[in-house]
């Protein structure tokens, strides 16, 4: 219901956007809810804005079994990045794109990942320029 209404919120922004989006049915997790809400905004918002010279831009929320355990999941076709980069998504400032191609202060994936962190919790990317991204993510037990 969080991810939805997200979504939602993002295309009252830019209503003369078309995006196809996805939630898969019936996610829950365990977690403070102010903070899970801030985790999806940042990671939602990310791929609206990351898919925003896309036509046909898609981005999907769910969950799958990941390489170590049951995991959410963000998947944009979007820019996309560079994994020789990873390392410096997670810390603030730390920008992957330049300002004048997409909004922001560097600051939403290091709060995504202390927000991990303090449920003791994981993220991993996977990712190629050009060929979106998909965040996988998981709240601790």
């Amino acid at each position: 219901a969080l991810a939805e209404a997200i979504l939602r919120e993002l295309e009252t922004g830019e209503p003369g956007r078309a995006v196809r989006w996805t939630v898969a049915p019936g996610l829950r997790a365990r977690a403070d809810r102010n903070l899970a809400y801030s985790l999806l905004q940042n990671l939602l918002g990310n791929a609206w804005k990351y898919t925003r010279r896309r036509a046909d831009a898609e981005i999907a929320f769910g969950a799958a079994d990941g390489e170590a355990g049951p995991e959410f999941f963000v998947r944009d076709n979007g820019a996309g990045l560079d994994l020789a980069l990873a390392p410096r998504l997670f810390v603030p400032f730390q920008r992957y794109h330049a300002a004048r191609e997409f909004d922001g202060l560097g600051i939403g994936l290091a709060t995504v990942k202390r927000i991990l962190d303090r449920h003791g919790g994981r993220i991993r990317v996977e990712s190629a320029p050009g060929q979106g991204a998909t965040f996988h993510f998981a709240f601790g037990e």
